[in-house]
């Protein structure tokens, strides 16, 4: 799926659906975050997610929009709230990832044009986030009810898009693809924390090709 798009293309929020993987960057330590990006992109996956959990997070932002903005589609994530969205913003950051439904996030972002996939679990806190302009919402954690309750969800609530976090793995991408998830989001099982602490690149390459193998092969029509 990364031959979809050469390199003169630019980055787009688009990205989050047609390369389906969003990788997930929660490490304590950011300083391999240039080489992490590489190793990303080498395995197609062009959206990455950085957790404002690491206070460094936004300085990160700036770096990689500065250095891989022409290539990588760059989000903050764990965003808690209208300050922090916008501060993220500013940085350079091209969209907006919350873990709760936060309504005055979704309307910061709506003010500054900017995507969010806003976190929520129940039916209702998903068609709330839906309602309130959210552009994906996103399913969190999504380990507890698995592929099936994403299925359920979706039956009264086809029209929202769901990208399901916290729990994704190489075992159930495709069943949750199956289920009616537009794209994934995919934290350690896809950048593994131990594989950037050793400098393991190709390892994480491969990772990302792995899932990426899984859209192209279990994405609706």
């Amino acid at each position: 799926m990364a031959d979809k798009f050469s390199e003169a293309d630019r980055p787009s929020v688009t990205w989050i659906e047609d390369t389906g993987i969003t990788a997930v960057v929660r490490l304590d330590d950011l300083s391999s975050a240039q080489q992490l990006a590489d190793a990303l992109l080498l395995g197609g996956v062009r959206c990455v997610e950085f957790t404002l959990t690491n206070r460094h997070a936004i300085d990160v932002i700036g770096n990689l929009v500065a250095s891989h903005g022409d290539r990588l589609l760059i989000g903050a994530g764990t965003v808690l709230d209208p300050e922090s969205a916008r501060a993220a913003i500013t940085a350079g950051a091209q969209f907006v990832v919350t873990p709760t439904l936060r309504l005055s996030t979704i309307e910061l972002c709506r003010r500054y044009g900017i995507a969010i996939i806003c976190g929520a679990f129940s039916p209702t806190e998903i068609l709330t986030a839906w309602e309130a302009g959210a552009n994906w919402v996103k399913l969190f954690p999504a380990s507890v009810g698995g592929p099936r309750y994403l299925r359920e969800v979706l039956a009264p609530l086809p029209q929202v898009r769901i990208v399901p976090t916290g729990g994704v793995s190489l075992e159930n991408a495709a069943e949750f693809l199956a289920a009616g998830a537009v794209a994934l989001a995919v934290g350690s099982n896809l950048v593994k924390p131990e594989l950037v602490n050793s400098g393991q690149w190709e390892a994480i390459t491969q990772n990302a090709r792995s899932f990426i193998s899984i859209v192209v092969s279990n994405r609706r029509p």
